[in-house]
């Protein structure tokens, strides 16, 4: 499952992000580690982008970035 894939209310940890480069090193910078939770706060109306809450803060990432984190769901 993808961080893409989590609905509004729903949270996951993150198991590993799919992308190499400057991308993954931004992402990392910004907080998107292995074994850290989040939890989608919003999706805009088209989908695109979705705000999420990762450690104590909003970040909002585009769908096309948010499909290539991998998350497991927790309840």
């Amino acid at each position: 499952m993808t961080l893409a894939d989590l609905r509004p209310g729903q949270s996951g940890k993150i198991l590993k992000i799919n992308v190499a480069g400057a991308l993954k090193r931004r992402l990392m910078d910004m907080g998107v580690v292995s074994g850290t939770n989040v939890s989608v706060e919003k999706v805009a109306p088209l989908g695109d982008p979705i705000e999420v809450r990762i450690k104590s803060y909003s970040l909002s990432l585009r769908r096309g970035e948010a499909k290539n984190i991998e998350v497991e769901a927790t309840l």
